[in-house]
């Protein structure tokens, strides 16, 4: 198998290229009528998909695993315990589901670099949806231990109220495209004929 190709992805930080890499492979090597259920690296698949948020081929990908896979490379099932989370949109769950498996040295790397894009995911999620959040909600999202959330959102530029335990959301600036107005394209135009004649 080429195996290679997934390694060298890993290896260069292409996280974002791994699940397409996994989708091409197993479709090369079924082509070729090779067995090769029992050797895919399905955990490093799942969490591909997991880190371009395509959740749905995730789903599909689980539902092809062949039973005795799933009993008996408990790697997978923990992948697929995040896959859950995430489509049932608990965020402290797929915290917890990242931190519950002692992961191997191959799915390590993706698992801590998903855990990261996950907690930047969630930070612009709390960054558009509120304009204030208690320290505990806030926490649960960032799947981080009170002080720690506090610590990384103050860091952020937000507020805490120490007396309501309440967090105020820093907005980042709207950048806003600068519009022509009619009269400066009428001007435009009357230049660029000018110099046309």
């Amino acid at each position: 198998m080429e195996a290679n190709v997934i390694r060298e992805a890993l290896a260069s930080k292409s996280y974002s290229k791994i699940a397409d890499i996994c989708d091409e492979l197993m479709l090369k090597v079924a082509a070729e009528g090779l067995a090769f259920q029992y050797q895919w690296p399905y955990a490093i698949h799942l969490l591909g998909h997991y880190y371009v948020d395509d959740i749905n081929s995730a789903r599909f990908l689980w539902k092809s695993i062949p039973v005795a896979v799933k009993e008996n490379q408990p790697e997978v099932v923990a992948a697929w315990k995040i896959g859950q989370r995430l489509w049932m949109r608990d965020h402290s769950g797929v915290h917890e589901a990242i931190r519950g498996f002692d992961w191997s040295q191959d799915t390590q790397v993706l698992v801590a670099a998903f855990s990261e894009l996950y907690t930047k995911r969630m930070f612009q999620l709390l960054l558009s949806s509120y304009a204030t959040i208690s320290i505990k909600d806030a926490a649960l999202f960032l799947g981080m231990s009170e002080d720690d959330a506090t610590n990384y959102l103050l860091q952020h530029g937000w507020v805490v109220d120490p007396a309501s335990q309440m967090l105020t959301v820093k907005k980042q600036p709207v950048v806003t495209e600068q519009k022509l107005d009619p009269s400066k394209l009428q001007r435009l135009t009357e230049y660029v004929f000018h110099l046309e004649h």
